[in-house]
């Protein structure tokens, strides 16, 4: 047996589905992190900390709860369509991974010095693909603790692990904190380089797609 490579042409380098994914995701994070602050400011976990009624979606606690149940559901459908996408084409280990420390360490000295531009669009920093790894586990964490302070009867166990039901709101109040800083920097960085921006919108520069191998007899 042989193996032989074949060119596959060319894509996107975002995709139609993903570019889709990525908007329903920003929609869903928008609606649940603006929801739970309304349910938040009715039983707080921070004392002195409430929300400003300009920034909850929702007039009382009951409204934004029935808003937050509804960017759950679009965000977990639609977020486990994201995940399984990114892993079953690959994307995940072609643009988020490997993160090198000394890539790491000199991405966050440009970045202090404001050296951050980003000629490249097809590669992502190390800080981005760091930010991207940590928000995807921050947004699995969110439906988990969020499934748990839900439904604390029903998902008794996972209540448990967090060490009680307080434990799981705190566990679910950081993972927004996580999620909303990651969103003020991807604004920011999407208003400094709008070309990032705009590819996300019309699927940026074409790239090769992977090189497809098939074995033929010899």
């Amino acid at each position: 047996m042989k193996t032989v490579e074949t060119a596959a042409g060319t894509r996107r380098l975002h995709p139609l589905p993903l570019r889709i994914m990525h908007w329903l995701n920003a929609v869903a994070m928008i609606v649940m992190i603006t929801s739970g602050w309304g349910i938040y400011n009715d039983s707080v976990i921070i004392g002195g900390l409430h929300f400003a009624h300009a920034l909850r979606l929702g007039s009382w606690a009951a409204e934004s709860l029935l808003w937050h149940l509804a960017g759950m559901w679009l965000l977990m459908i639609n977020g486990f369509f994201y995940l399984l996408y990114g892993l079953v084409t690959g994307r995940f280990r072609e643009r988020l991974f490997p993160i090198g420390i000394a890539d790491l360490v000199q991405t966050v000295r440009d970045t202090l010095h404001l050296r951050i531009a980003h000629d490249d669009l097809t590669r992502y920093n190390a800080v981005q693909k760091l930010l991207y790894v940590v928000v995807v586990i921050a947004g699995i964490s969110q439906v988990v603790t969020g499934m748990a302070i839900w439904k604390p009867v029903q998902f008794s166990g996972l209540v448990s692990l967090f060490g009680g039901f307080q434990g799981a709101r705190l566990v679910h109040f950081l993972g927004m904190a996580v999620i909303v800083g990651f969103l003020v920097v991807h604004v920011a960085l999407s208003l400094l380089v709008p070309r990032t921006l705009w590819a996300m919108l019309a699927g940026g520069p074409r790239i090769p797609r992977p090189v497809r191998r098939r074995r033929i007899a010899t």
